[in-house]
């Protein structure tokens, strides 16, 4: 263990951390060459003029992941932890960050909030998207409930899908053929293929875009068993986006999805199984912004139906789900100096749930639609105040007015103070945010599974930041920021009866995220890493969880034509339950400890053509052994090769 975290440590003092720039400008006036962000004030804002440090995951470096999952992309970044990402590519995801679970983490597409009311949890399942599908990702972390509603209270994760080509007609063509194997299977089989095409364009005012996406993969199976089959996943995507322009100050698009997943799994820890997962979800909305003098006015909805069907497991039953959403505001510039947004969001959900009772040999309803429903509509302001002497505030408050609950008000306040000197920055930091979470649908009305409870109350949180960025003539960043997070009526399940609870204690977490980054040589040499300590040891349900996190890369530009890059990620030891192994009293599972891990994976690419490109990678070098869910598999040394065409 002690090499692997000197070798992490070593590519971290190479340059550590990269603390990718955001899109946030005060106004288009921003210089483009200026690094900006987005997430934090839903104004683009310059970088420094922002009080947190904002992860953006690039279309660079999204062009360098073809072939990658979604959840293997983000858990390279500073203070998030997706575990099951290195698992067999079915694996259900466990979305970590700083201490917090899935349902403290909002997901955005396209500026719409994107959830499962059908799930445990109420999460969106990133198993559904693809990465050839996405132009950038950006990571707001800490408590965001002013501006994203309920469940921000530990990451908003704002998701921008590929946008049209200007060209009357462009094409992309990508393709990638790889292994999906096991530390022990080393035989190279060809066990994964990715594709995606997409044709897209502007005629005048119109703007189109279409495309179709797809990832089957076999070879690897979900349990660690002796003997285990294989277990396959296929995924399939379709997207669709029609755009009017009609003049400077007014536009609008909509668009539609088609997502949907079928994976085999095995029947748990360690155990093989013959049962199957289809996963489906059709999504449709729309987009209009209307500008006038200092100011817009956007407006964005969206409908999703979610399906998820078990009936060809050994437990049959069929989830539904459906959700609307919308967001209307105002953004309004009242100076260079003073930014406002006033605006209203809202959500209706429901739900239902078939299954096979005790006794019984055909699907019933167990849990209705007509019961399983709520509805919110949060009204919300926030004011941004950018000086031209180096102090920034960011405050606001909302309103969370829940059919099921009573009102809750949130808010933050998050002021900052950069010096600026020879092109470079000094900016220090600081925030205090509430956020309200409310339970999911399944929390509170299941009793298939029995573990609803509608004497759930929501859980509210605080969270604490302060830290301090360093930007050199826009060529090298560093990062550090201290969190503290402390959480009442925290919700979690008892571990005997598996009913949902919330925890008579007060849960608190705290941590630190260190990131860097730089470009050198020109520009061709850059090198970036984080590191993230978070304090398992506050919390009372710390599963999965690990310590210390270390990411670092370096990246070089070999010729005009040609790039390579090397990473490693390494996670300290963690915690999980054994649920083949009850306490024969409590009939609690039992603990056990799962070892750290590194990983070291290798990237080239080549241009061939003025259009056409050729790539390999290779993901954990070493043929780390491990595991991230206790008596499941993990993938180990895979190789891939691909392409990408445009026209």
């Amino acid at each position: 263990m002690n090499k692997k975290v000197f070798f992490g440590a070593t590519f971290l003092m190479l340059g550590s951390s990269f603390v990718f720039g955001q899109e946030i400008q005060i106004d288009e006036k921003v210089n483009e060459l200026d690094e900006v962000v987005i997430s934090d004030s839903k104004f683009k804002l310059k970088r420094e003029q922002s009080g947190k440090v904002i992860t953006k995951i690039t279309a660079e470096e999204l062009e360098r992941s073809q072939g990658l999952s979604v959840a293997t992309v983000l858990t390279r970044s500073a203070g998030l932890f997706i575990n099951g990402s290195g698992s067999a590519a079915g694996q259900n995801l466990g979305v970590y960050v700083r201490g917090g679970r899935n349902r403290q983490v909002v997901i955005r597409i396209d500026g719409v909030t994107v959830s499962d009311p059908s799930s445990s949890a109420g999460d969106f399942d990133l198993r559904l998207l693809s990465v050839n599908q996405i132009k950038e990702i950006e990571i707001l972390k800490g408590a965001s409930s002013t501006l994203y509603g309920s469940g921000a209270a530990a990451a908003v994760i704002n998701i921008t899908t590929k946008a049209e080509s200007k060209n009357k007609i462009s094409a992309n063509f990508q393709s990638s053929i790889g292994t999906n194997q096991s530390q022990e299977d080393q035989d190279y089989d060809v066990n994964e293929f990715v594709n995606l095409a997409s044709i897209n364009g502007t005629l005048g005012k119109v703007s189109y875009l279409a495309s179709v996406g797809n990832q089957f993969s076999d070879g690897l199976s979900a349990a660690e068993a002796e003997g285990a089959e294989s277990d396959a996943f296929s995924k399939f995507n379709v997207y669709a986006k029609l755009g009017y322009k009609w003049n400077s100050n007014f536009k609008f698009h909509v668009f539609g999805n088609i997502d949907q997943f079928k994976n085999d799994f095995d029947a748990g820890a360690g155990v093989d199984g013959d049962n199957q997962f289809d996963s489906q979800q059709l999504r449709v909305g729309s987009f209009w912004e209307m500008k006038y003098p200092n100011g817009s006015f956007i407006f964005t909805n969206s409908y999703a139906s979610i399906e998820r069907d078990l009936t060809q497991s050994s437990f049959p039953s069929k989830y539904e789900g459906k959700v609307h959403t919308f967001d209307a505001y105002n953004k309004y510039t009242f100076n260079n100096t003073l930014h406002t947004v006033i605006g209203a969001n809202g959500s209706y959900s429901d739900f239902s749930l078939q299954n096979i009772p005790f006794g019984g040999i055909r699907l019933q309803e167990a849990i209705s639609d007509n019961d399983a429903e709520f509805d919110i509509i949060d009204p919300y302001v926030n004011l941004v105040y950018a000086s031209d002497f180096g102090l920034n505030i960011n405050a606001g408050a909302r309103l969370n007015i829940h059919s099921v609950y009573d009102n809750q008000m949130v808010y933050n306040i998050n002021p900052s103070y950069t010096y600026t000197f020879d092109n470079s920055y000094i900016k220090g930091l600081a925030s205090y945010s509430t956020a309200y979470i409310t339970p999911s649908l399944f929390q509170l009305y299941d009793t298939a599974f029995f573990s609803g409870n509608p004497d759930l109350e929501p859980e509210e949180s605080t969270t604490i930041e302060g830290g301090v960025e360093f930007s050199h003539q826009k060529n090298a960043t560093v990062s550090i920021v201290y969190f503290n997070r402390k959480s009442e009526n925290f919700i979690t399940f008892d571990p005997t009866t598996f009913v949902n609870v919330n925890s008579i204690n007060d849960i608190e977490v705290d941590g630190v995220e260190l990131e860097a980054s730089a470009k050198l040589l020109d520009d061709k040499l850059s090198v970036s890493g984080n590191y993230t300590y978070t304090n398992i040891h506050k919390l009372d349900d710390n599963i999965r969880i690990p310590e210390h996190m270390i990411n670092a890369s370096v990246g070089y530009q070999l010729g005009e034509k040609t790039y390579t890059s090397v990473s490693y990620q390494y996670n300290t030891e963690r915690g999980d339950n054994d649920f083949s192994n009850l306490d024969p009293v409590t009939f609690a599972p039992t603990r056990v400890s799962l070892d750290g891990y590194g990983l070291l994976d290798f990237y080239i690419s080549h241009q061939l053509l003025k259009n056409l490109s050729v790539y390999a990678s290779m993901n954990n070098i070493t043929n780390e052994d491990y595991q991230e869910i206790f008596g499941f598999s993990t993938r180990g040394r895979n190789a891939r090769i691909g392409f990408n065409l445009e026209f």
